[in-house]
């Protein structure tokens, strides 16, 4: 990858204002360049966005405290925003946006601030719109089978809500205890269930929006399809640049009759790959299928102690559920599958608390990588499952030409990677080095067929790979759907897109000596 200041620098991106020289601060990353006039501002614009919301400390001026807001889960990259308002209500945020989009005020959406691809990065003269207090769930509806909820209730809550009557959210990140719904529809987050159940765009139904001129919409409800263009799909997904959610509609589902999982040890990552591939094929969805490789199991061992195998190379945890009778009939064929891929053990989970430490394991794998490193970078690119074997194997090859450790733990079945770099960011270069290791997977990933990002998002992190999956011509049409929402791009600006165009540059007509072409044809 080359360096990004020079990718930056050819792209038209300056560099990040107020940036810290701290040992992390990672390579140089360009965004818009702040504006003078604006941060002279502050304290009148601080003034002003007081008068728009009813609580009195809605708004965070002081250094000290907005520094609580410079980064995200991408914490290699800091600055210190120019303001944070926390509105309590939808006709808050709408008249906060409506403000800013008369005064050209930028704004970054942000939510718990577990992104970890930069998506919440702030801005030097741009304004932090955190959804904190939007942390209540509004409904319960069984006979529907859903849930209204604000976007800062955490992932995990909800399914603590409604449990006791047998049902569940289905989307789990690792991050749920944290994350927040509206993140999550930002992300379009997964999770280790999703390969059966899906991912967060397969379980909103509807959400409540506010655009940057400060316009209410919603899209979608309680219903199960709506007619029209699928605004809602479009929304999952975008990254905080289209627009602000402030509620949202979830799917609930029933929890199934019963849920077994079976841990399966490889003597090789390939080996175990290769399985991951011969089970789906088979026709057989587990609920959830995660892998790990050897230096990942023997953190996680040490950190959880959940009785993982640690004579292995890799480790397969598969869960079957459904009613009892399929799920023993399905473990079986399992293992048959596993046994001629070369699996050397397996164990099934006798009781539903041996399957939550098999699973509080995994959910466990980033802390306790982090107790074998200084530092480590994720990245997570996806890939089809039958690739998985070849890119495992260029992993190793990459790990000795960059001289840097990886472990690996991912979502196997959906072939969602999520390789940890494992590196010291106190040594100099080590984590320019990261970065370019990380790059060369995720481009390696594109090149079989993959995507940069199955459900971490694009953000600051990948924005200058996106080249590398699409043509200058897809990224244009990408942007001019940016544009119809937000024609001054004043929402999360500088992430996503390696190169801005201003709208009216992609809208623009020719002119020829002062005439339009075609100039007897109306124009609207």
């Amino acid at each position: 990858m080359p360096p990004l200041e020079k990718t930056a620098l050819r792209r038209g991106f300056l560099l990040l204002a107020a940036m810290p020289t701290t040992p992390n601060m990672g390579a140089i990353m360009r965004m818009p360049e702040p504006e003078a006039a604006v941060i002279a501002r502050r304290s009148a614009i601080a003034a002003d966005l007081r008068r728009l919301c009813a609580a009195p400390d809605a708004v965070i001026e002081s250094e000290n405290e907005r520094r609580a807001y410079e980064s995200d889960g991408l914490t290699a990259y800091r600055t210190v925003p120019l303001l944070v308002v926390l509105p309590s209500t939808t006709e808050e945020v709408s008249r906060i946006l409506a403000y800013c989009h008369k005064s050209a005020l930028k704004v970054v959406p942000r939510g718990a601030g577990t992104s970890l691809s930069g998506g919440a990065l702030p801005l030097a003269d741009g304004i932090i719109l955190g959804l904190a207090k939007f942390n209540r769930i509004l409904e319960i509806d069984y006979d529907n089978r859903c849930a209204v909820v604000q976007p800062g209730v955490t992932n995990l809550a909800i399914t603590d809500a409604v449990q006791h009557a047998g049902f569940y959210y289905a989307p789990d990140p690792s991050s749920q205890i944290a994350c927040s719904i509206g993140g999550n529809v930002a992300e379009n987050s997964g999770g280790v269930h999703c390969l059966k159940y899906g991912l967060t765009t397969n379980n909103v139904l509807g959400i409540e929006m506010v655009l940057m001129d400060g316009t209410v919409l919603r899209l979608g409800g309680k219903h199960l399809d709506g007619g029209g263009y699928d605004l809602l799909g479009v929304m999952v997904g975008s990254e905080g640049l289209l627009g602000i959610v402030t509620e949202v509609t979830v799917r609930l589902l029933r929890k199934p009759a019963s849920a077994r999982a079976v841990l399966i040890g490889f003597l090789s990552n390939e080996s175990a790959g290769a399985c991951v591939a011969a089970i789906i094929g088979s026709g057989i969805i587990p609920g959830g299928m995660e892998m790990m490789d050897k230096p990942a199991i023997h953190a996680v061992e040490d950190f959880v102690h959940a009785g993982y195998p640690l004579d292995i190379q890799a480790l397969l945890i598969v869960e079957l559920d459904g009613p009892p009778a399929e799920v023993d009939h399905l473990i079986d064929r399992v293992e048959q599958i596993a046994k001629r891929c070369g699996a050397v053990n397996c164990r099934v989970s006798a009781t539903e608390e041996e399957r939550q430490v098999f699973w509080a394991g995994r959910k466990a794998a980033f802390p306790a990588v982090g107790r074998i490193s200084p530092d480590y970078y994720c990245v997570d690119p996806t890939i089809p499952r039958g690739k998985l074997p070849d890119v495992l194997r260029h992993m190793v090859a990459l790990s000795a030409k960059y001289g840097l450790r990886v472990a690996n733990v991912f979502h196997a079945g959906d072939g969602n990677l999520h390789p940890l770099i494992l590196y010291d960011a106190n040594q100099p270069g080590e984590l320019e080095r990261t970065e370019q290791f990380g790059a060369d997977i995720m481009r390696y990933c594109v090149e079989v067929g993959g995507c940069l990002s199955g459900e971490h998002g694009i953000g600051v992190e990948k924005r200058d790979l996106m080249g590398a999956m699409f043509s200058e011509d897809d990224l244009t049409q990408q942007q001019r759907l940016k544009c119809a929402f937000d024609p001054q791009g004043l929402l999360n600006p500088g992430k996503m897109f390696p190169q801005l165009h201003r709208c009216a540059e992609l809208g623009r007509l020719h002119v020829h000596r002062g005439q339009l072409r075609f100039p007897d044809l109306p124009r609207f």
